[in-house]
């Protein structure tokens, strides 16, 4: 089951078997999508419980502490220790939840926006998780000057839907982008924070065949929330 979030405030989190399942938690920057496969990204100001630094590369669970909504799950919380973007302050906390087989992996250093923080022209990786057997998540990051002069924009300032992913979609595929790939569009408002959310099929991608996202802007940044499946993972993990 591959579900995800993302929340800038809150949003409940379902109770879900222990499959292929990464949700955001509540009180926080939410990004959900349909199909429980993307539920909330959250922004905003956090206290760390355990160490990131110390998920990449094994099985978060061992090192992240279990979520309160669901213990079957781990959470992620994001700080200014984590991501150069986050220490130049050009983007808020975040935190979601995912299960404690994944892991965290390492991003390079011209991929992670550590080069340019903190005026980066182009959007970069804040974080990433994968699971073999499963899928893979990630958090992107744009340059709100990148998609429109307006300052603190709202995603709507930037334009619908269709729009944004045409500027983003191949920070989704990994490679190239084509209108005809985005099967679903939505869009979902949460107290004054609006999230777009995004169904694609991608045959070229290099994330992935399936991929789903969502987007939010806040302060200098518009935030992407992105879980891929190959073919294969998508059978067992769809729901």
């Amino acid at each position: 089951m591959v579900t995800a979030s993302v929340t800038v405030p809150s949003s409940p989190i379902p109770n879900s078997a222990p499959s292929t399942h990464v949700r955001a938690h509540q009180n926080h920057v939410s990004l959900p999508l349909r199909r429980e496969v993307l539920k909330g990204l959250a922004l905003c100001p956090l206290i760390l419980a355990a160490p990131n630094s110390q998920a990449r590369e094994i099985e978060v669970g061992s090192v992240l502490p279990p979520s309160p909504s669901d213990p079957s799950f781990v959470i992620f919380k994001a700080s200014s220790k984590d991501t150069p973007a986050l220490r130049a302050g050009n983007v808020q906390p975040y935190q979601f939840i995912l299960p404690p087989t994944w892991k965290q992996l390492r991003i390079a250093n011209i991929l992670s926006g550590n080069y340019c923080q903190p005026k980066c022209a182009e959007p970069w990786v804040e974080v990433k998780f994968e699971d073999e057997k499963q899928g893979k998540v990630q958090v992107v990051a744009s340059p709100l000057i990148r998609l429109t002069n307006k300052p603190n924009a709202s995603i709507e300032d930037i334009g619908n839907p269709e729009k944004l992913i045409a500027s983003l979609g191949p920070f989704v595929t990994g490679n190239t982008y084509d209108p005809d790939e985005l099967l679903e569009t939505s869009v979902e408002k949460i107290g004054d924070q609006t999230y777009y959310k995004y169904v694609l099929e991608t045959p070229f991608a290099l994330t992935g065949t399936h991929n789903l996202a969502k987007a939010t802007a806040k302060g200098n940044s518009v935030v992407l929330f992105v879980v891929s499946a190959n073919d294969k993972q998508w059978q067992s993990s769809q729901k």
